[in-house]
């Protein structure tokens, strides 16, 4: 099986066994839904955790799972990542992409010439951007919206981007 990590556990919240969740999922709603199952990886074993409760505060994601009702049951899940089946994602439409899949590829501007790489997809306010690293690993970031993001072929690895002065 291969897991997509969806978040990160940063904390608990209050008494009652919730949890304070850090998300790199654009589908929150979708993988918090109750009766879900996600899995945290606890020494390198990925234990199931069926969701149980699942709200928003404060940008931040607050899930409580099934049997785990106690603060103390749930403690020592702080600071463990949180992964999901990847065999269990739905296909996104055409033109859509899931954030795992942006990562890696080779970025071109119009005139093909070669830019660097997508190393991290980053929320950074209204929008999320893509750090891209060049050659001489210095980085820089690119708006993840179609004025900038021209065309992402999957299948040849690549993604082509409308430069504009000061960007690089």
């Amino acid at each position: 099986m291969e897991y997509l990590r969806i978040g990160v556990i940063v904390n608990t919240f209050g008494i009652k066994g919730e949890l304070k969740i850090k998300s790199f999922s654009d589908f929150d709603d979708e993988r918090y839904t109750i009766g879900n199952e996600v899995l945290i990886n606890i020494n390198g074993q990925y234990k199931p955790f069926i969701v149980d409760s699942y709200k928003v505060l404060k940008q931040m994601n607050i899930v409580s799972f099934k049997d785990y009702k106690d603060i103390n049951l749930v403690e020592n899940l702080k600071g463990l990542d949180i992964y999901v089946d990847r065999s269990k994602i739905k296909p996104l439409k055409k033109g859509e992409y899931y954030r795992f899949e942006l990562v890696g590829l080779n970025v071109y501007d119009e005139n093909d010439n070669y830019l660097g790489k997508v190393i991290r997809v980053e929320e950074t306010g209204a929008n999320t951007n893509l750090r891209i690293e060049k050659e001489d690993k210095t980085t820089f970031l690119v708006p993840n919206v179609k004025a900038f993001v021209k065309d992402v072929d999957l299948n040849l690895n690549k993604m082509i981007i409308k430069l504009i002065e000061g960007l690089i």
